[in-house]
């Protein structure tokens, strides 16, 4: 099965990269009215040829377009992108630092770097889930508190005995051998 799923990576419409250049462009937008190329790559603290670049395909899929000034602007294909970009960026961070409790500036980090890759399916069940999680319903609250327990206490500590571990299967998930990984 692994040796499949990796594939479905590459089918992410945008980059990382890309999905940034658009969110810069609607930053900009909403702070200035206006998004020039010259503004995106300070913003970004890249060049403004790679800006150009970036912009020049944006452009040819659809996702940006120029106004009568030569500014850019997101077309609602480009809009979308940056919404739901956002949206899963904040429902990832909340997740971690909320629900899994990591320090707020590292929740962010990850966040950022899975923002773009995450399917709506997922962050829905996600968004769900942390719903569920908040609601203060009693079997959440109890299981949130016990939760927090266990994260502070010794009991998640790593003990290597893949055969009554309770989560891992083949692998440790937490401090893999070089041997587990290739299968000896």
């Amino acid at each position: 099965m692994f040796e499949d799923v990796w594939k479905h990576f590459d089918e992410n419409e945008l980059t990382h990269s890309a999905a940034h250049h658009l969110m810069a462009v609607h930053e900009l937008r909403q702070r200035h009215g206006y998004a020039r190329v010259s503004d995106i790559a300070q913003h970004l603290k890249i060049t403004k040829g790679s800006v150009s670049s970036a912009a020049k395909h944006l452009k040819e899929r659809g996702y940006i377009q120029e106004d009568h000034n030569r500014f850019l602007e997101l077309t609602d294909r480009g809009l979308q992108v940056v919404w739901e970009t956002e949206a899963t960026r904040l429902t990832v961070k909340k997740f971690l630092s909320d629900a899994l409790g990591m320090d707020d500036d590292d929740a962010d980090i990850d966040a950022c770097k899975v923002e773009h890759l995450v399917s709506s399916e997922a962050r829905g069940r996600l968004v769900g889930f942390l719903r569920f999680l908040f609601s203060g319903d009693p079997v959440a609250t109890e299981f949130l508190a016990a939760f927090r327990k266990a994260l502070a206490g010794a009991d998640v500590e790593c003990k290597k005995d893949i055969s009554n571990c309770l989560l891992c299967d083949e692998v440790c998930f937490l401090q893999p051998q070089l041997s587990e990984l290739h299968g000896h």
